[in-house]
């Protein structure tokens, strides 16, 4: 076969758009004996293909089913069991705020979350402000 269709043929397998029956042409003209000298670079990697595509895997593959799996369904009904006692004692031992707590300790609680949101508002306010400064820097920048 002429070098320049094999030249065509090799440009188009590196660009993906060579056909099966393009790639086999490839690989018939590469496994012969009369190889061009200007191509020879390419011809131990589609002897390679070649050889690769008649390996097979033969060792065994060892699946683990049993203990495990057995260990991975107990584990989680007993997940699923503590889980459900959490919840029945969490809802049978509920007491009130004022049970729990001193009317002392509630007030200063009040106190304390009144104080965080009054600074809490203040940063909101700060943030308000950086957005309309953000607002009128991006108008220039973008002109």
């Amino acid at each position: 076969m002429e070098s320049h269709n094999i030249e065509k043929l090799i440009e188009k397998y590196f660009e993906a758009t060579a056909t099966v029956a393009e790639e086999e042409t490839l690989r018939q003209y590469f496994a012969s004996e009369s190889v061009a000298t200007h191509l020879a670079q390419y011809a131990p990697m589609f002897q390679y293909f070649s050889h690769a595509k008649e390996e097979r895997f033969t060792k065994p593959v060892p699946i683990k089913t049993g203990i495990r799996k057995q260990l991975f369904r107990w584990v989680s009904v007993a997940a699923v069991a503590v889980l459900l006692v959490g919840v029945y004692f969490n809802r049978t031992t509920e007491r009130s705020l004022e049970e729990t707590y001193t009317q002392e300790e509630i007030a200063a609680a009040q106190e304390a979350f009144s104080l965080l949101a009054i600074n809490f508002n203040k940063g909101t306010d700060q943030l308000s402000r950086l957005e309309e400064f953000d607002k009128n820097t991006n108008k220039f920048l973008i002109k």
